[in-house]
């Protein structure tokens, strides 16, 4: 299903007011992102693109994760420094696409845990689940799920589901990331798991009656891995 249509005013009102939904602001990303547009860019500079930008989101999303003083020498003295507290956190790929953001995310923390879940979308646009396998103390940790598309939400909400209910892990540590987005998939998403916070490189116009986003960049598993 395509879901709920709106204009860009109407999906910019839905986004406010939800609370935990935020999209990128950010000439550096608006640039990458138009690069990831252009069907002229190759698959090589496609995945780049795509783990720079995850790189970038990752610094977003990580501003307010909480820090311990732990003791550290210096060359010069013995002082308390911040560290990362409690236990490292996860980036989940959606597969296939979702890899290539996970890549970002490694290299921006590269101790890092991961976690894969794999789909593929059936003739009627629904998600169907083959794999699915993440820490099994999961339910610990700090979750962050990427998808480089959010288009009709299916996706995003069935991993979403498959987290919950094999890992439990609670809403407040999920946080959903994709860089292109519809706003059709940005309701369905929250209407699903309101209390998952998401956060959004781009949000376009609008789902085509056969699932894509428009403008997007075409279909982001075939251009990231080479295969048309």
């Amino acid at each position: 299903m395509i879901g709920q249509r709106m204009s860009r005013e109407e999906a910019q009102a839905f986004i406010d007011g939800a609370g935990n939904i935020r999209v990128m602001d950010h000439p550096v990303v608006a640039h990458k992102i138009s690069l990831l547009r252009d069907e002229k860019t190759g698959t090589k500079e496609c995945r780049e693109l795509a783990r720079e930008i995850a790189y970038l989101m990752m610094y977003e999303v990580t501003q307010n994760v909480p820090l311990e003083l732990l003791e550290v020498k210096t060359p010069v003295t013995e002082t308390k420094a911040p560290f990362l507290s409690g236990k490292k956190p996860v980036a989940v790929e959606i597969l296939r696409a979702g890899s290539y953001m996970v890549a970002g995310a490694q290299d921006f923390m590269p101790a890092i845990k991961t976690g894969s879940i794999g789909m593929y979308r059936q003739e009627d646009l629904t998600p169907k689940t083959y794999f699915c396998k993440l820490p099994q103390d999961s339910a610990e940790r700090r979750l962050y799920i990427m998808d480089p598309m959010l288009a009709t939400g299916g996706s995003a909400i069935a991993a979403i589901t498959q987290i919950k209910e094999r890992y439990q892990v609670p809403d407040e540590q999920m946080i959903m990331m994709s860089i292109f987005s519809a706003p059709e998939g940005i309701v369905a998403l929250h209407r699903a798991h309101p209390n998952v916070k998401v956060l959004l490189g781009v949000v376009d116009e609008y789902l085509t009656d056969d699932g894509w986003i428009y403008p997007g960049m075409g279909d982001a598993g075939d251009r990231l891995s080479g295969v048309r």
